[in-house]
């Protein structure tokens, strides 16, 4: 495909928090951002996240895979082909396909999302950019987080001139520093990016085993908890946290969470596990170059209230819901693929040292054709 302008993108994203499906449209020509588009989401059922769940862990030849990926390739044909045929003033030329991250190892060269992109280019007929994150982590880096580039031009459509971060709280955190002084996202200095530590998934998984409820809505349990400091301590002391970034997590790397606070109370759990994602992004800052003007939240934890004041009260900085700027909080990495679609379509990089921890610029994604 030859790219000479800005054209219609649709990106899909299925995160680790397993909720559903994000669907956005974005005009753009890979660089800059020329208009945002109509979005959707589609909810997993209970079903399609016990599909999902079962297949956590696994490698493409896992027992549980091939179930996950049929739920996930059935909910995302469903909501792409609703969008397609929504409006067509903003029909999409290309398609970006995150699929579904099972497992994430990169000290070993590997990482799996489930989902199959060539036939959604078949069901769809149209060209299906996806497996971004494979040549990344071939070629030594973390393959993660990839929506960097697309805050870079993000900080750009907003104006912006100084020092910002993009902080999204999915089931795993993470953090883009973003210098919009500079030119081009992969030049030295225009960005620094690395998870930041468990977000939204332990609470979560704790809401479902313990009240068969998805997630802490406004973080009014935790609010009424207590946080045991200890063990937010020894949290904070996990090899992870020494680390320096560029530096990636699997959704499961602390599952070690949920046996230590097995034996409080639902609201004092709570009230630890929000502390302790909490307490990681105050940590996040000690690895920024200088203190960024405001750090805009995107994702679903964005909504938690309690967690949102703890974020404030512990990292000092100024917290800002993204969608107060003007930007879709729920979308952004869903247009994040779509914007990633078309730069792997012109051949332009999509991570970079400072992003991911790759030797060089990568281009990652591999492109599929009806």
């Amino acid at each position: 495909m030859k790219i000479t302008g800005p054209i219609w993108a649709l990106g899909a994203m299925s995160g680790t928090s397993l909720d559903g499906v994000d669907a956005a449209l974005l005009r753009t020509d890979g660089e800059l951002i020329s208009e945002f588009g109509a979005s959707d989401y589609r909810a997993y059922s209970v079903e399609d996240r016990a599909a999902i769940a079962a297949a956590l862990g696994q490698w493409h030849d896992g027992a549980d895979v091939a179930a996950a990926a049929e739920v996930v390739e059935t909910a995302h044909a469903a909501i792409l082909s609703r969008m397609m045929g929504a409006d067509s003033d903003q029909a999409p030329e290309i398609i970006g396909f995150h699929g579904q991250t099972l497992a994430h190892d990169p000290d070993n060269h590997r990482t799996h999302q489930t989902g199959d992109g060539a036939l959604l280019a078949q069901i769809l007929q149209r060209s299906v950019v996806w497996d971004f994150r494979s040549a990344d982590v071939q070629l030594g880096g973390q393959g993660a987080p990839l929506a960097p580039f697309f805050h870079f031009a993000c900080a750009k459509f907003l104006g912006l001139s100084e020092p910002v971060a993009f902080l999204n709280l999915g089931g795993v955190g993470n953090i883009t520093y973003v210098d919009p002084s500079f030119d081009q996202p992969e030049a030295e200095g225009a960005l620094l990016a690395f998870d930041t530590g468990p977000a939204n998934a332990p609470v979560n998984d704790l809401m479902q085993a313990r009240r068969g409820l998805a997630f802490d809505r406004d973080g009014e349990l935790a609010a009424k908890g207590r946080v045991h400091a200890q063990i937010v301590d020894d949290f904070l002391n996990h090899a992870y946290f020494h680390k320096m970034p560029p530096k990636s997590l699997d959704r499961d790397d602390f599952a070690g969470l949920a046996p230590v606070v097995e034996t409080l109370s639902d609201a004092d759990a709570a009230a630890t596990l929000t502390e302790c994602c909490a307490a990681s992004v105050a940590r996040s800052s000690e690895h920024m170059p200088k203190a960024p003007s405001r750090v805009l939240v995107c994702g679903g934890g964005r909504r938690n209230a309690h967690l949102m004041a703890r974020l404030k009260e512990l990292s000092g900085m100024q917290i800002d819901n993204i969608d107060d700027h003007g930007l879709d909080g729920d979308m952004l990495e869903a247009q994040a693929f779509a914007y990633l679609a078309v730069r792997v379509a012109r051949g332009l990089p999509t991570s970079c040292p400072s992003t991911t921890g790759v030797g060089a610029n990568v281009g990652g994604g591999v492109i599929s054709n009806p």
